[in-house]
């Protein structure tokens, strides 16, 4: 995840660099047509989203304070936290490992993309501007909406893993990691973490 981040802050910077050019005349939007303008219109969207002014991340221990000690049946080992930051943009992450008597594990991370919040953003949550909705004959992935924020939901049915990413404000990314437990019980493991009160989170 670490590796992730520092790549994310990279793009992030170059988003901007590409964002500082003159004020071009604004054109009539359309709805993209085919793959290549679906395209264009992330990388526009991520422009205008990198215009957004950026403010200090959060202490990564407010962070660690939303995630619970015991989720479902699944009880936390470890919890860490930190701060990252690369070319003068700065992400701040808490995150927990759990596990149950039965072998299932998972993963909660919180990041506060606060540092670059509209470019970072869109590298650390692409889904979250996209609509997705696929089924295989071992599993799914899909966009979805939990509890009023943006999510997308991805699970394997012979592996029973999976992942669970929330955008919350538009600035925080939740995400959740699973293995050898249900899908269900994948959701669940939301549910005992606070949205709201992370988003007002300052």
């Amino acid at each position: 995840m670490k590796n992730k981040i520092m790549l994310s802050l990279t793009l992030a910077s170059l988003l901007m660099l590409s964002g500082c050019g003159g004020k071009k005349e604004e054109e009539e939007k359309e709805e993209p047509k085919n793959a290549v303008e679906a395209l264009q219109s992330i990388a526009d969207k991520a422009k205008e989203m990198s215009t957004k002014e950026p403010v200090d991340p959060v202490d990564f221990r407010k962070l660690k304070e939303l995630l619970p000690e015991k989720v479902g049946s699944l009880t936390r080992t470890e919890a860490t936290g930190e701060k990252t930051g690369a070319m003068g943009f700065t992400v701040s992450t808490a995150q927990a490992r759990y596990q149950n008597q039965g072998g299932g594990t998972a993963r909660i991370e919180i990041v506060d993309t606060g540092g670059i919040a509209g470019a970072t953003t869109m590298a650390l949550a692409a889904w979250s501007m996209a609509d997705i909705d696929k089924e295989t004959a071992s599993g799914y992935e899909k966009t979805t909406t939990l509890e009023g924020h943006k999510a997308f939901e991805k699970y394997d049915n012979e592996s029973k893993s999976g992942e669970l990413n929330v955008l919350v404000a538009d600035r925080y990314i939740v995400n959740v990691h699973a293995d050898q437990i249900s899908s269900d019980e994948m959701k669940d493991l939301l549910k005992d973490i606070d949205l709201d009160k992370l988003s007002e989170i300052k």
